[in-house]
């Protein structure tokens, strides 16, 4: 008797070296879930990936509704990959409104996955429709695939302890199990997580599981399911990987950076999206010396963060755009006092309450100029989930060394976008110098803004060290020994030294680094999360015979000391940026280049087809 199971008979698998899926649905159905876990499970496999998670800012928004839409994007490749892809290959959507919301982003003859038990009525008239869009001819361009994946998720679960309307909320996982089986994923490490997220509700962990398999069984029996896919593993350098985001990568740097100065983190924030994540993170790491407090608002968050830095811990407050506002007068006050402070902004769109949940690079003007008074600091700005551990440590060096706030830029599509991510050797991470101090400096005593002669620094002084009190405010301070003064000299000169001391930090970091062709013409710019669209447009235009050079800054003031030479090697530079224009700003400012931006707040990040098209309409102008 032949054992091999009639329905896998014509089973076919088709290697392809990338795929884009996005999952879509109600914000109660889970996608968030869903993603993460094919992601995951893509991870362990071997892939390189990169995500877009996209969610409404309300809690619970209209159910139904295109304004009440969840999804999440992920692009899983054979090798590096830089964005979350540009269109989606497959969509997953869960009822009318999903559909509605993302039909128009699905690449030609892409496969679309429907829940039809959805598809009743009052949701596709909820949803936008004047008639069913399954049979409005709208769907013809399309590989479409009909699931009833409530009644397979009540099938599923008769025989289970869930009832009633709590049935269906495993419907998530019928949806995860067939896109599994499609792309060739194992299940084993889907079940470990359900497990463990609900090892103390053993009830709703059979039923997702339970769910999970019927999902992946579908697959198997039904014929049009029976071309599957895979896409291997990826070729990344040796070593040891972990998936992360940008959230978590920040809080990782930031607690290395903590250990590599030998000193105790101390964050303190206030709830805010999409920073907070960043607080749930760090609070799990107690083990690391790091104390996190969550204050009763942005202000106290600050205002607690100067105070632990004044006592000798490297000292974070974190938000976002408007949080910032509200911590502009404590920062103000870090910038007077000269102490070291890390203040992470991870933005959003806006203004006031603005766009919660979408990215937006529009407060790069509010980092450099919204504070009160002349007061400069440093701002560097996150590219990607990696990038987000080092520039982390960096930020926390600047602080340290030059003794001055230093803010951190991160933004939505960073900070919750996910990669792999290859751990480094403890041994690779920079040792941290600061500017603590136990010792008298001076033959006249302690002089509390007695500076070092090369980076303009004062010394760190911990309250309590005897001989060395001092006293610290708002109000200017005399050059040297920190006492109250309202000399219009003084002031002057104290207030040329603190912008002395940032604007030589240019000295100290890493030269603007230019890849692509090298006899182009064309240089485009970016900072923060565009960087991965930039690169893969301008590849793209390069394999095409376009020459084109890319850059991107991670210090935005002081920018690279080598930035005018290398701006002035161009005949053209474009700079996308996720705003109006700001970045164009200042190098047309500073450098006298005419340079061409590239712009929109639309609440989406750029795609890499889309900059490809720009920046050659931008060339052929």
């Amino acid at each position: 008797m032949d054992n091999k199971e009639p329905s896998l008979e014509n089973k076919t698998v088709e290697s392809i070296p990338a795929v884009t899926i996005r999952f879509a649905g109600d914000s109660g159905d889970g996608m968030q879930l869903v993603g993460t876990r094919f992601t995951d499970t893509s991870a362990l496999f071997g892939n390189d990936l990169a995500t877009l998670p996209s969610f409404p800012a309300e809690i619970r928004a209209p159910q139904g509704t295109i304004a009440g839409v969840s999804s999440f994007q992920v692009q899983i490749a054979d090798f590096d990959i830089l964005t979350p892809g540009d269109n989606p290959d497959v969509l997953v959507a869960m009822n009318p409104a999903a559909l509605k919301a993302h039909l128009d982003d699905l690449a030609p003859n892409g496969m679309l996955i429907l829940n039809e038990d959805a598809f009743e009525e009052k949701n596709i008239q909820k949803a936008g429709y004047k008639t069913d869009p399954r049979t409005s001819g709208e769907l013809d361009a399309y590989r479409v695939f009909q699931v009833p994946m409530e009644k397979l998720t009540k099938e599923a679960l008769e025989d289970t302890e869930i009832t009633g309307r709590a049935v269906l909320r495993s419907k998530n996982m019928i949806a995860l199990g067939l896109i599994s089986w499609v792309f060739n994923r194992p299940l084993e490490d889907t079940e470990n997580w359900i497990n463990d997220k609900f090892k103390k509700l053993p009830e709703v962990a059979d039923a997702n599981i339970k769910a999970l398999k019927v999902g992946y069984n579908f697959g198997i029996t039904v014929e049009a399911f029976h071309h599957t896919y895979v896409v291997d593993k990826a070729k990344l350098p040796e070593g040891e990987y972990t998936n992360i985001n940008g959230n978590i990568g920040l809080s990782w740097g930031l607690i290395a950076g903590a250990r590599q100065a030998g000193l105790e983190l101390f964050y303190a924030s206030y709830p805010i999206t999409p920073a907070s994540d960043i607080l749930h993170e760090l609070s799990k790491h107690k083990n690391f010396d790091t104390i996190t407090f969550q204050a009763e608002d942005e202000i106290a968050a600050a205002a607690s963060a100067v105070g632990a830095s004044f006592t000798g811990k490297l000292a974070v407050t974190g938000t976002s755009g408007p949080g910032l506002a509200l911590k502009s007068e404590t920062i103000s006050l870090a910038v007077s006092t000269e102490l070291p402070l890390v203040v992470v902004n991870v933005q959003r769109g806006g203004p006031s309450t603005g766009l919660p949940t979408k990215p937006e690079q529009s407060d790069l003007m509010f980092a450099l100029y919204g504070r009160h008074g002349e007061s400069p600091l440093p701002v560097l700005a996150v590219r990607s989930p990696s990038h987000a551990f080092t520039t982390a440590i960096e930020a926390a060096r600047v602080a340290l060394k030059y003794m001055t706030p230093v803010i951190l830029l991160s933004d939505n599509y960073v900070a919750t976008g996910s990669e792999p991510w290859k751990l480094p050797a403890i041994g690779d991470l920079p040792t941290i110098e600061n500017n603590l101090t136990t010792t008298i400096n001076t033959e006249e005593g302690f002089l509390p803004y007695h500076r070092n002669v090369e980076t303009f620094a004062r010394p760190w002084a911990v309250p309590g060290t005897p001989g060395l009190e001092h006293r610290i405010g708002g109000l200017e301070k005399e050059e040297g020994t920190g006492n109250v003064s309202y000399e219009s000299a003084n002031h002057q000169y104290m207030t040329d030294m603190r912008a002395w001391k940032i604007a030589n930090i240019a000295n100290d970091i890493e030269p603007l680094e230019v890849t692509g062709d090298e006899k182009a013409d064309v240089l485009v710019l970016g900072w923060g999360s565009t960087y991965g669209s930039i690169t893969q447009a301008v590849n793209r235009l390069n394999e095409k015979g376009i020459k084109v050079a890319s850059a991107h800054l991670t210090f935005l003031n002081p920018f690279p000391d080598n930035t005018g030479d290398v701006l002035s090697n161009y005949k053209k530079v474009i700079i996308p940026e996720l705003n109006t224009g700001q970045l164009i700003k200042l190098v047309r400012e500073r450098y006298l280049i005419d340079a061409i931006g590239i712009n929109k707040v639309n609440a989406e990040p750029f795609t890499a087809q889309e900059l490809y098209d720009e920046i050659e309409e931008r060339i052929n102008e």
